[in-house]
């Protein structure tokens, strides 16, 4: 499914059912299993294995789709004698939707296929069903500036021995199904993939900058498509302007993603035309207009000779051709991911951006100032933008420089927080590599991308030679969020700092985090974990409690670890535990210090009056601070729970508090996955989510 900004999600209708009642043995069974079952008791890659001795993912989250009445989870061995990962090299072809409505993730899936080098990066293909074979299979996935590995089983759900969703038309080849359910891992299971953005899926399985562009607005479409496509750009197109996935007269699907992979200039007997091919992840239904596969009189207008040129395959397999004044005619959005890692294959050119990435953040009273107008605008991290060399393109004649900026807030789908973000670029002081507060009430922005809630908001433009100052921002002040600004140049330009020459772009001024006086260092910390976690190297609740009572009386708060009890650690502990084994190895510690920190930031900051408690009137402002809105109904709930004698809020008050009601929010949105508001839970996920949390 495609959508633009104007036109908002729809998710499709869902039956509230009973999943107890709906569910198949096998199929209750596998969901009991995950909800019960012995969990290892190491961390890292070691696993469960079923009774098979296969490996089971126990955390992939199963949803009500994958509950329904005849469905049942079978490994490819159940489904067919000889299953194999890849069969003659992955296509394009190798697609066909199931009962899911992520068109967006399979024509973003069709794109990358295009290109085996960066299909590699997402699909490690020295894996089968023969050697080695133990019931798993790995992906990756780019994510904030880097890539994750995700690992699955290979259960797939079926019905009547057909898998539900994404299916390659060779039944024995599994790798494209096994693709999506990795990503629906990443993005929290199946349902989490019913309508989106294919420029998101593009950037997550390429690492690339996603643009969208209005095609009826594109001048001189047919050059414009040749330059993105030589430059390995992927790019997805769709027609907006009709019901959901119902057809044209010509048979386009509207709101139905579509990916175009070539366009030719093509010889004909009348002269030459340009023609666009184009991909339904559907597997069929295709365009029936001019240059259709279906019989269509202008291809015999075409020398057989040409047609093996293009490639032209006669059958209805979601593949098509259409000239480039039709499509410009029948689709409305074209979505175009940017490559910055570049292409491998023979003959694919040289990329044309060169990329440099900085990873920031906006911590509220010191580096969150909000919109220009704000008074406080001058907080926000500021870049130093170089552009020195013109574009190298005779047509040209302003002499100018291009750029892509693109600006990611980071985590923040997960934790349903959408903040409205955006780019301001400003001429640079003649002297100072900072602009002041005075220099900003009186520059105007030479470019800006107005305030998005997408997850990440692109500007294109061109400047003459010269320097610049690049203010990326929330459109509220004092809002906590970490952010990826990346810098796309033209080769020969760079993005580079303002002290530090010919390296990577950075902030122009360092601040000083307020959690540096009240916390131990990094290497502190480690110092602190070793000597407290037990021998395996695991950090259980009453470890925990040493480690935060002795981090605590070093800083600024010492004597807030009085208020510290063995419950905080516990939930504290739990509610970072993914395995279910009440204990946190290294990495988990290191993602819960680092909300530590973060939230130490706010609490610091909303204690105006340096009690080192937050009063009961700074609790709401901080939650918001932490991304987190409460309504006054949970304020008296806070107040009645988690507040001291005197309505006051502890340091370790306010830790537990955060960790509680991110994670009851994170709980909720794995069950509410397509985003209605409200949840259907059996009574042993019940008691599982609420027993130990």
């Amino acid at each position: 499914m495609i959508t633009t900004s104007e036109d908002p999600v729809v998710p499709p209708d869902t039956d509230e059912v009973d999943s107890d009642e709906l569910m198949g043995s096998q199929s209750r069974r596998w969901l009991l299993d995950l909800l019960a079952a012995d969990r290892p008791s190491q961390s890292g890659d070691v696993s469960p294995v079923g009774r098979d001795g296969l490996f089971v993912d126990y955390r992939f989250p199963v949803g009500e789709l994958e509950m329904q009445s005849g469905v049942r989870w079978k490994r490819p061995k159940e489904l067919c004698s000889s299953p194999q990962f890849i069969i003659d090299g992955a296509s394009r072809l190798d697609i066909c939707q199931g009962k899911l409505s992520d068109c967006w993730v399979l024509s973003a899936i069709a794109s990358l296929a295009v290109h085996p080098s960066l299909l590699q990066k997402v699909v490690p293909l020295n894996q089968s069903f023969q050697d080695g074979y133990n019931g798993s299979f790995t992906f990756r996935f780019w994510q904030y500036g880097q890539w994750e590995e995700v690992r699955i089983d290979d259960l797939l759900p079926t019905n009547g021995n057909k898998l539900v969703y994404l299916s390659s038309p060779e039944r024995q080849e599994f790798w494209s199904s096994l693709l999506e359910k990795a990503y629906a891992k990443l993005k929290g299971g199946y349902r989490a993939l019913d309508m989106g953005y294919p420029h998101e899926a593009m950037v997550d399985m390429t690492g690339g900058v996603a643009e969208v562009f209005n095609i009826a607005l594109s001048k001189n479409l047919p050059d414009l498509l040749g330059h993105l496509l030589a430059k390995g750009a992927l790019i997805n197109c769709a027609n907006n302007k009709g019901p959901l996935e119902q057809m044209n007269e010509l048979g386009i699907m509207f709101r139905h993603a579509y990916s175009l992979t070539a366009i030719k200039k093509v010889k004909t007997t009348h002269g030459v035309v340009d023609l666009v091919r184009i991909l339904n992840p559907w597997g069929n239904t295709e365009w029936i207009g001019p240059w259709s596969d279906s019989s269509s009189p202008e291809w015999s207008t075409v020398s057989e000779e040409e047609q093996r040129r293009l490639g032209r395959v006669r059958q209805e397999d979601g593949e098509f051709w259409m000239s480039a004044s039709d499509f410009q005619l029948h689709f409305e959005v074209m979505e175009v991911c940017h490559l910055t890692d570049g292409l491998s294959e023979p003959g694919s050119g040289e990329q044309p951006w060169s990329c440099v990435l900085h990873h920031g953040t906006w911590v509220p009273s010191i580096t969150a100032g909000g919109f220009p107008l704000s008074g406080l605008f001058w907080q926000n991290p500021q870049f130093l933008f170089v552009l020195s060399e013109v574009d190298n393109n005779p047509s040209n004649t302003q002499k100018t420089c291009s750029f892509v900026l693109a600006l990611m807030q980071k985590y923040q789908r997960r934790r349903g927080v959408h903040l409205n973000i955006g780019l301001h670029v400003y001429p640079a002081h003649p002297q100072n590599t900072h602009l002041s507060p005075d220099d900003l009430s009186v520059l105007h922005p030479v470019l800006q991308h107005q305030y998005s809630s997408r997850r990440e908001v692109v500007l294109r433009g061109s400047l003459a030679p010269g320097r610049y100052i690049i203010i990326p921002s929330t459109s509220e002040p004092n809002q906590q969020a970490e952010f990826l600004l990346r810098v796309l140049t033209e080769r020969g330009n760079e993005a580079t700092p303002a002290h530090k020459p010919a390296q990577d772009i950075s902030s122009v001024t360092e601040p000083s985090f307020p959690h540096q006086a009240a916390l131990p260092s990094p290497t502190s910390i480690r110092i602190l974990y070793k000597k407290h976690c037990n021998k395996k190297g695991f950090c259980k609740p009453l470890h925990l409690y040493h480690l935060l009572t002795e981090a605590i009386q070093q800083g600024v708060l010492a004597g807030s670890e009085k208020f510290l009890a063995l419950e905080h650690c516990k939930s504290l502990v739990v509610l970072m535990d993914s395995q279910g084994i009440a204990q946190l190895n290294w990495p988990e510690f290191q993602t819960l210090w680092d909300k530590i920190r973060r939230w130490t930031d706010i609490f610091l900051v909303f204690d105006k009056n340096k009690t080192y408690r937050l009063e009961y009137q700074e609790v709401r402002p901080a939650l918001k601070a932490a991304g987190i809105m409460v309504d006054d109904l949970v304020m008296q709930l806070v107040g009645l729970r988690y507040t001291e004698p005197d309505m006051t809020i502890s340091y370790p008050g306010f830790l537990f508090l955060v960790m509680k009601l991110e994670s009851m929010i994170h709980k909720f949105q794995a069950y509410d996955m397509v985003g209605q508001g409200t949840v259907t839970v059996s009574y042993r996920q019940w008691l599982h989510m609420t027993m130990y949390n």
